[in-house]
């Protein structure tokens, strides 16, 4: 057996210590699975053999949006492709017609396919802002499900058993509840595990709601005799601006999205509560924990202590937000537009426009709809009773008020904090 000298052996720990710094960074903040050894141990051979990994990341069209909460994942996904590794980004274009159960108390409204690919349209370049997408990968898995007859898909059933998949936790909760479970949302485990056999994944990154699923990636590979498993490595979760349920496109109401305006996101941000400060700092900027920490305590003192505003860390982590999406100009702006509008008590100098038929009646809940200031009929009647919908600064109180002026006068609808509509009438 050949041997290490002494120059080889030191030069081969140093080796193994710097593939387990890079490790370490690399799952700085979530979990690895099965473990940060294996990982380094990865990295480590993909060096050796000069094989970059094969990093994969899935993101399903159930919205045109990707929000602050898809960044997270999508940074690791950069910092793996910063190291040379290859990002396999997956359009879940197949899996988007079933929907993720994963998290989730009733079955999802299914999308058409027309929704499904005008979702897609718009999400390469909103991913641009965080990965390089010319150097990524770029699949959708109806490449390889649009290609698979009944038998095929019947080969791809006998992997996994009923059980194992009924064992998973929004699965059981729904069967002690008695709530109804599809046959086509179990499927969606397997086709997203499958995925992974497709496209030889070394690495698999998800939210921690992705466990499942995740891991079904690996059973799969397993299943089918393939030479390796994947890695998961699992990012905690971000809280939508209400702190109370994650960022999510079902909740859309709570969505910081990445096609947000720079007005928009900047409000939205001063709008979290302040809970989630470090929450937000933590997986969203460079902070580091004692500097996170130093933060959250400088805010528990009064001002002639040293202390700092809660609201004046808000306008500093959405300026930092905005700039990396837009650049510094335009979040310096987007604060000073804020200042003016929320602290100053000012309109808005640009207020989108909408012309009505003067003398004519017409429900504000749909007015409000078909103008995409609430996503659905039901979303604006909860606004309306929630008391966020004002008419020139008099909060509705009665989803079904109705609207009708005279020829020559307007009026400002505002919807939240942040939006704005002027109601002109003619003739």
């Amino acid at each position: 057996m050949n041997q290490l000298n002494p120059s080889q052996a030191e030069s081969s720990s140093l080796a193994d210590s710097l593939f387990m710094e890079q490790a370490l960074s690399l799952s700085a903040g979530g979990e690895i699975l099965p473990s940060v050894e294996l990982l380094a141990q990865k990295l480590s051979n993909a060096a050796k053999t000069r094989t970059p990994l094969r990093v994969k990341l899935g993101l399903d069209p159930t919205r045109p949006d990707l929000h602050l909460g898809h960044s997270v994942v999508l940074k690791k996904l950069r910092a793996f492709q910063d190291l040379g590794h290859q990002a396999v980004l997956i359009i879940g274009d197949a899996t988007a017609m079933i929907g993720d159960p994963s998290g989730r108390t009733q079955t999802r409204p299914p999308l058409t396919d027309t929704e499904v690919q005008q979702n897609a349209e718009t999400y390469l370049a909103q991913a641009g802002h965080v990965i390089d997408v010319k150097k990524a990968e770029i699949v959708r898995n109806s490449q390889w499900f649009n290609q698979m007859n009944l038998g095929d898909f019947l080969k791809l059933a006998a992997r996994v058993t009923a059980a194992q998949i009924l064992t998973r936790e929004d699965f059981a909760t729904r069967m002690q509840e008695s709530k109804p479970i599809y046959m086509h949302e179990l499927f969606y485990p397997l086709m997203q595990g499958y995925d992974s056999v497709m496209v030889d994944a070394d690495i698999e990154l998800g939210g921690t709601d992705q466990r499942f699923n995740n891991l079904m990636g690996r059973e799969l590979q397993n299943a089918y005799e393939r030479e390796k498993q994947q890695l998961v490595l699992l990012m905690p979760l971000l809280e939508g601006t209400d702190g109370k349920v994650k960022m999510s496109k079902s909740y859309p109401e709570h969505c910081i999205n990445l096609t947000d305006t720079p007005e928009d996101m900047f409000g939205k941000v001063m709008s979290i509560p302040d809970t989630l400060l470090d929450r937000y700092h933590q997986l969203l900027t460079p902070l580091t924990e004692e500097q996170r920490e130093q933060q959250q305590a400088l805010m528990l003192l009064p001002p002639e202590e040293g202390g700092i505003n809660p609201r004046d860390v808000k306008a500093y982590l959405a300026k930092w937000i905005i700039t990396q999406y837009h650049g510094q100009e335009v979040a310096d702006t987007a604060e000073a537009a804020f200042i003016k509008q929320f602290r100053n008590k000012e309109l808005p100098e640009e207020i989108e426009q909408l012309t009505l038929k003067a003398n004519q009646s017409y429900l504000i809940c749909d007015l409000m709809v078909q103008q995409g200031m609430a996503p659905s009929k039901s979303e604006a009647r909860r606004l309306v009773t929630g008391g966020g919908v004002r008419l020139n600064q008099e909060k509705i109180e009665n989803p079904d008020a109705l609207l009708q002026q005279e020829a020559g006068s307007d009026c400002i609808l505002q919807v939240g904090k942040r939006r704005f509509l002027r109601l002109v009438f003619e003739n």
